[in-house]
């Protein structure tokens, strides 16, 4: 439950701002001049916030649709990000969101019409077809209910031509996209480890069975269904661990109508590795044999191709070549 929303002055009447206020009557709602002068306040620990976030609603005025990071996509030429909220509701250990921000808050950038315009124009600068990626600063479901910026977003993208959209997710927060027609041009992208991973290092996230059947109800309903496997995290039983979830997920979904599956290694920033390891020194999933690498650190070269192509063989199992997508971010 929220406790405390910060308002940006400016947004202070807008009618996202009073419809998210409604829904928390009780929290205690303080003003400010900007939402950075409570978020990037260098007296702040990720960790200890992260126990009860305040959310924060402001106003997102520049650099609202920015292209994704080479390597990043799922076979568009042209790829975009956009963040309307910056921070998650979930814990996820290995996320690199906690060494990137030193709040644990969670900001929404009430002004949607904004990041719709911005990617309306840049779709209009390309002839052929460009991809919009929801979910890389936040969890795109996960705070639904409260946001419906989803909601919004997908009646804008009905209206775009030749722009696609991938809502990426952890959580099982459909019942809005089971009560609207499927969008032709949205995936809902889910993404996972092996359960025994998720236990030990993702914390508040619905279980891997609740997160399958929820895609199944979505497959069922039209909706097009992506799996991410991103980032692969090592264990003692990577092979069957990860056979054991591939099994499990195509058991379940049907194969044929996967729009894409794509895979990643597990990847930090130097500076964002060295700010986790401060917050959880005694985490054993950074006491792994990791290397770092032109300012990354990750698995050693030999570990990190030896997960991918197993993954990759794996998958061929289930779907064709032309549905997988490594990502291969530097």
């Amino acid at each position: 439950m929220i406790q405390t929303i910060y308002v940006e002055e400016e947004v202070a009447l807008h009618h996202r701002t009073t419809a998210v206020l409604e829904r928390f009557p009780k929290a205690d709602v303080v003003m400010c001049e900007r939402y950075t002068h409570v978020f990037n306040n260098s007296a702040q620990n990720f960790r200890i916030q992260k126990q009860q976030p305040s959310l924060i609603l402001a106003k997102k005025n520049h650099k609202r649709v920015l292209p994704t990071p080479a390597g990043y996509g799922i076979g568009g030429e042209h790829n975009y990000y956009f963040s309307h909220m910056l921070n998650c509701l979930y814990d996820c250990r290995y996320c690199f969101l906690q060494g990137m921000y030193r709040s644990a808050h969670y900001v929404l950038f009430v002004n949607y019409e904004d990041f719709l315009d911005d990617i309306h124009d840049v779709a209009a600068s390309h002839q052929e077809p460009s991809w919009y990626f929801s979910g890389y600063d936040c969890d795109s479901l996960a705070m639904e209910p409260v946001t419906r910026f989803i909601d919004y977003s997908l009646q804008r993208f009905a209206t775009i031509d030749n722009a696609f959209l991938e809502i990426r997710t952890k959580s099982t927060q459909i019942s809005q996209l089971l009560r609207i027609p499927a969008a032709p041009n949205a995936v809902i992208a889910f993404s996972f480890t092996p359960q025994p991973t998720a236990t030990r290092h993702e914390h508040k996230v619905p279980s891997v069975a609740k997160r399958i059947a929820a895609a199944k109800k979505l497959q069922q309903a039209g909706w097009k269904i992506g799996i991410r496997l991103d980032p692969m995290i090592a264990s003692d039983n990577f092979r069957q661990d990860y056979r054991d979830l591939l099994i499990q997920l195509f058991t379940d979904l049907d194969s044929e109508s996967i729009h894409s599956v794509s895979y990643g290694a597990f990847r930090l920033p130097r500076d964002f590795f060295k700010r986790i390891v401060k917050l959880y020194p005694r985490e054993a999933l950074f006491a792994e044999q990791l290397t770092e690498n032109a300012q990354v650190v990750s698995y050693s070269t030999d570990r990190e191709a030896t997960q991918r192509d197993f993954i990759h063989n794996e998958l061929l199992q289930y779907v064709t070549e032309q549905r997988i997508f490594p990502c291969d971010i530097a």
